[in-house]
């Protein structure tokens, strides 16, 4: 074997712009590359976001592909659908190329919503292969309660995290009718974006911490009655949980808490790649 390629791809779709998104230059060199290699890779790992499988780029990286005779399989995935509270649907594309297959070789070329095929003792029905929701394939999740850290476990004050987490009233007053709350028992929640924590609008969920009041989301409450949510931020090591980094990650020091979101905004989940990269490995 001559060599394996993990590109976890900038998000060339997200200003529609495709193959002109500047963010995408560099992904096309490695295409471009690959073809002109004595030894290109057996094996291709690709994550993007969801858009990306309608875009030119992923033309381009098909047309590669199949020109170096590789078998590829498509996934969209989301970590709700591995039994973890967090909608964060991404495109993932797998390729090996011949003589090696995959174990599930029938739903080669196919773009797939369902884990399913993941199993080494599961073979896909044409069922399987429907285009389901996320929602429609999402399993029993755990309640974002598990998530969250104990503040005797992190040897974290109340004050502190009033301080370094509360979201501020004007925030609240201005925002309040646009921001995503869950609670303890909720059992889903959105996406954390690179931008968490500096803008709470559209970048993920907040953690309301009253027990006296329940939001509905249908009935829209009053920002008055907003204020009294105790709404938080989750902190960086909750986000990390949400994507199933290990209990030992920690970020140095001298990483800022807006760096932390930053890079947990843009990083992977475990919960979704660590069965894709061993399905991926696994031999037919």
């Amino acid at each position: 074997m001559h060599g394996f390629f993990l590109l976890h791809v900038s998000h060339t779709h997200g200003l529609q712009k495709h193959s002109a998104d500047a963010r995408a230059f560099s992904f096309i060199k490695i295409l471009n590359l690959m073809q002109n290699m004595s030894y290109p890779p057996q094996m291709l790992f690709v994550e993007n976001v969801v858009g990306f499988e309608v875009s030119d780029t992923h033309d381009q990286l098909l047309e590669v592909l199949s020109s170096l005779n590789f078998n590829l399989q498509e996934f969209i995935l989301s970590p709700l659908q591995f039994g973890v509270p967090y909608s964060r649907p991404r495109y993932f594309c797998l390729a090996k190329r011949e003589p090696m297959r995959f174990q599930n070789a029938s739903v080669n070329n196919k773009l797939l919503r369902t884990p399913m095929c993941l199993s080494q003792t599961v073979k896909c029905t044409s069922q399987d292969r429907d285009h389901q929701t996320e929602e429609e394939q999402d399993p029993v999740c755990k309640p974002v309660n598990d998530f969250l850290v104990m503040e005797a476990d992190a040897g974290i004050q109340n004050q502190t995290i009033l301080q370094d987490y509360i979201v501020p009233l004007n925030l609240i007053e201005r925002w309040g009718n646009a921001m995503d709350i869950v609670y303890p028992e909720s059992k889903r929640c959105c996406c954390f974006t690179k931008s968490y924590y500096r803008y709470v609008k559209g970048t993920g969920s907040l953690l309301a911490t009253s027990e006296n009041l329940k939001w509905v989301p249908e009935e829209k409450l009053a920002i008055s009655s907003l204020k009294e949510l105790g709404l938080r931020f989750f902190t960086p090591r909750e986000v990390a949980n949400f994507h199933s980094f290990p209990s030992s990650f920690c970020f140095p020091d001298h990483i800022s808490l807006r760096q932390q979101y930053a890079m947990l905004g843009n990083s992977l989940s475990v919960a979704v790649v660590g069965p894709l990269l061993r399905y991926l490995f696994a031999e037919a």
